[in-house]
C-alpha cells in the first residue's frame, strides 16, 4: 500500500500527474470564465472572473479549452458524457452558442419546456405549463391564447433584473428585425388590445435564456430557446473582479453569485 502512494506521490508531482489532474479539473468539475458584456448588469458585472460548476447539470463532454476541441465523442448524442439535473426556470446558466458552439454566454434561464413567453414594449411575460415557484396569481398579468401570462417573475427574487431605457430598447429591435422580415426567434402576434407582442412555446428539453438587463442583451428571444445539449453549468464563484478602470472590487471576490443575489435583494427591500 506505501509503495502505492509513493508511486500516485510522484505521479502527482510530475509534469504529466500535474496536467491530467488540471485537465480533470477543467473537464470535469470547474472551469473559468470572464463575464464580458452588460446583458447580465446588476447581477454580474463586466470585469468578474468565476468559476463555472461545470457538474450542475451532468458532466458535458469534456474539451479543450481555448482550442474547444472535443477529446471524446458525444456518446449520449446529447453534449454530455453523464446526464443530469435540467436547468430551473430562474437558474443563471453558462451555455454555449447553439448557433456558434465555440463560444460561452451566461444568461437566466426564464422559462422550460412547455412554457409560453410573451415580449411587449412593456417586458417580459410568463405562462407556465407546470408548476412554480415563481408563479404569483397577485402579479401584473394578461391573457393570451386562452392562457394567464405573469410579468416578469423573476424581477421581484433577483435584484438584477432590470428594464434600463435604451435607445433601442429590445422590443424595439425585435419590431425592426421582424419588420423588415429578418428572421427573429419569436412570432409577431396582436394581443387582445391591439398591440404588438412576440410570442415563443419552448420546447421539450430546451430553455429560455434571458439577461437580467432586459434590454440591452442578445439572447433566447432573437436565436432561440437553448437544448439541454448546449448546457454547460452554472456559475459558482467569483475569484477575481475588476471595473474598466482595472479597480479591483474586493467586495465581490470569493463571493458566490447565490449570496450576491441575496445581499442585493436584501438592500433593494431595505431601501
Amino acid at each position: 500500500m506505501k509503495n502505492i502512494f509513493l508511486k500516485l506521490y510522484a505521479f502527482v508531482n510530475s509534469w504529466v500527474g500535474t496536467i491530467v489532474i488540471v485537465l480533470g479539473v477543467i473537464f470535469f468539475v470547474a472551469q473559468a470564465f470572464v463575464i464580458p458584456s452588460g446583458s447580465m448588469l446588476n447581477t454580474l458585472l463586466i470585469g468578474d472572473n468565476l468559476f463555472v460548476k461545470k457538474f450542475s447539470y451532468g458532466i458535458p463532454t469534456p474539451t479543450i479549452p481555448w482550442l474547444e476541441m472535443q477529446v471524446l465523442p458525444d456518446f449520449n448524442k446529447n453534449g454530455h458524457l453523464i446526464e443530469g439535473y435540467r436547468p430551473k426556470r430562474g437558474d443563471i446558466v453558462i451555455f454555449r452558442d447553439p448557433n456558434a458552439p465555440k463560444i460561452h454566454f451566461v444568461k437566466r434561464n426564464v422559462a422550460i419546456g412547455g412554457d409560453e413567453i410573451l415580449y411587449t414594449k412593456e417586458g417580459l411575460w410568463v405562462y407556465f405549463s407546470s408548476d412554480s415557484n415563481y408563479k404569483d396569481t397577485n402579479a401584473k398579468s394578461l391573457s393570451f391564447g386562452g392562457k394567464t401570462f405573469y410579468y416578469d417573475p423573476y424581477a421581484k427574487r433577483h435584484a438584477g433584473v432590470q428594464y434600463i431605457d435604451e435607445t433601442l430598447s429590445a422590443f424595439e429591435q425585435l419590431r425592426i428585425l421582424s419588420h423588415n422580415g429578418e428572421k427573429i426567434a419569436m412570432e409577431s402576434v396582436r394581443l387582445a388590445n391591439g398591440a404588438l407582442g412576440f410570442h415563443a412555446v419552448v420546447r421539450e428539453d430546451e430553455y429560455f435564456m434571458m439577461g437580467d438587463n432586459r434590454n440591452n442583451s442578445s439572447d433566447s428571444r432573437f436565436w432561440g430557446a437553448v437544448p439541454y445539449r448546449y448546457i454547460v453549468g452554472k456559475p459558482w464563484f467569483i475569484y477575481f473582479s475588476w471595473d474598466d478602470a482595472f479597480n479591483i472590487r474586493w467586495e465581490r471576490i470569493g463571493k458566490s453569485v447565490e449570496s450576491l443575489e441575496k445581499q442585493a435583494l436584501e438592500a433593494r427591500l431595505e431601501s
